[in-house]
């Protein structure tokens, strides 16, 4: 198999993971990227030391999938696959040259995340010394709504600023055409919970923001200072989930 040869890039720590995507689009397997990752293609400056995939794996997939990735140096398992996505369960890649791991996440282990699937977007990357290339990422809307099931699940600092950056970056992007989903976006986070449409609506000077877009010369920032005040105050805690 072709290895990449990535260099001090910003994506050198993530060499495995970039190959593992591409194999993926060479067999027409169905993905998305999600989590922080996804995120940081969105406006936020976060570095992430993995890329949260979901798969949609079939039977047609499986053997190919695995044989792309021959023992040694690789680990594949086309059985491990299978229980994977039967039982809605974590399975894995393994490199055992370089001792790294990607870790895919069947849609089956989660169908909140069936949106995101059916809606990506297709956006290119070009890391330094890489030859660039275009993979499938969940649409702002659909990230942002993990990072608010995250925050449902284990209230984290790292999953608000992550919502506060998106939604800055894409104000300064659409000044005077905004097409952000608002009200898909607040309807999933009531779906999920109280912690989690109480943070989409936590924020009174960012939502005022997200209300009414205006044209860069007359919107006004938020008070992330404050902003970011009021949600210490709820009570965060360490999270490593996408």
């Amino acid at each position: 198999m072709r290895r990449l040869n990535v260099s001090n890039g910003s994506l050198s720590h993530l060499a495995f993971y970039v190959e593992v995507l591409l194999k993926l689009d060479e067999l027409d397997v169905p993905y998305v990227i999600i989590g922080g990752f996804a995120a940081s293609m969105f406006g936020t400056t976060r570095v992430t030391l993995d890329i949260d995939i979901v798969v949609a794996l079939e039977e047609k997939h499986i053997q190919a999938l695995a044989a792309s990735f021959p023992s040694p140096p690789y680990y594949a398992d086309p059985n491990q696959m299978r229980n994977a996505m039967e039982k809605g369960m974590t399975f894995n890649i393994i490199d055992g040259s370089r001792g790294e791991k990607v870790d895919l996440f069947p849609i089956t282990m989660d169908e909140r995340y069936r949106p995101a699937l059916d809606h990506r977007l297709r956006r290119r990357l070009e890391p330094t010394g890489v030859e660039p290339f275009n993979v499938w990422v969940a649409r702002p809307e659909d990230v942002v709504i993990g990072k608010l099931m995250a925050w449902q699940e284990g209230r984290s600092t790292r999953q608000s600023d992550d919502i506060y950056e998106m939604m800055l970056f894409h104000f300064l992007q659409h000044p005077v055409v905004d097409s952000f989903d608002y009200e898909y976006v607040a309807r999933r986070a009531a779906e999920t919970g109280e912690d989690a449409m109480a943070l989409w609506h936590l924020k009174p000077e960012f939502q005022s923001s997200v209300s009414t877009p205006l044209i860069p010369s007359t919107r006004a920032s938020p008070n992330r200072t404050a902003v970011t005040r009021r949600i210490r105050s709820a009570g965060p805690t360490a999270d490593t989930r996408m």
